[in-house]
């Protein structure tokens, strides 16, 4: 699997003021250069975007809780009908890779299920199979991290990015005061 890219989010994508829906094209791009999967040049349009359309539907479910309803897709006009953030838009993407790796799981296991368990073990399909199992619980891992900070953070009137301990603590005087404190 060593053709396996790990995405690098370094440096979010900066979004305009102008308000625009996420397209499901925007946020399977993201995806899609985040793995390397020759399948997907061999399929048609259609066939490649209800592969991804079914990816992604497996994959939002584990976003917790996010701020938007990023359940509400207009599958006509193949958009969100909300705006992602870039952030939202990774939290997603680690879901989507992990669902994407469960495929590419699904496929060794049909590829065991056909030789008995000792000469399978010699195989390099089994080594294979481990590692995708690694690969998966390491984008399930992130996604949660990457929700973990989600979470954790806000963009004040201002601009910053704040901590969200003001909302936890009930205003956000009395958590400045408490980050002051060391506590």
């Amino acid at each position: 699997m060593d053709a396996f890219v790990t995405p690098s989010f370094d440096v979010p994508e900066v979004k305009g003021p102008e308000s625009h829906l996420t397209t499901l094209e925007e946020m399977y791009d993201i995806f899609l250069g985040s793995i390397t999967d020759d399948m997907y040049m061999e399929l048609t349009k259609e066939d490649t975007e209800g592969m991804l359309d079914e990816i992604l539907m497996k994959a939002l479910p584990n976003f917790e809780f996010p701020r938007k309803n990023i359940f509400d897709i207009n599958w006509s006009e193949r958009h969100f009908n909300v705006q992602l953030t870039a952030e939202e838009e990774n939290i997603i993407c680690m879901y989507m890779i992990a669902e994407w790796v469960s495929y590419q799981l699904a496929s060794v296991e049909l590829v065991r299920q056909k030789y008995s368990s000792s000469d399978f073990s010699f195989t390099s399909q089994a080594s294979h199979m481990a590692r995708l199992i690694s690969l998966k619980t390491h984008y399930m891992d992130l996604g949660f991290h990457y929700q973990r900070l989600y979470c954790r953070r806000r963009v004040n009137e201002n601009g910053e990015v704040v901590p969200t301990m003001d909302m936890i603590m009930g205003d956000e005087n009395n958590a400045s005061r408490m980050h002051h404190r060391g506590r």
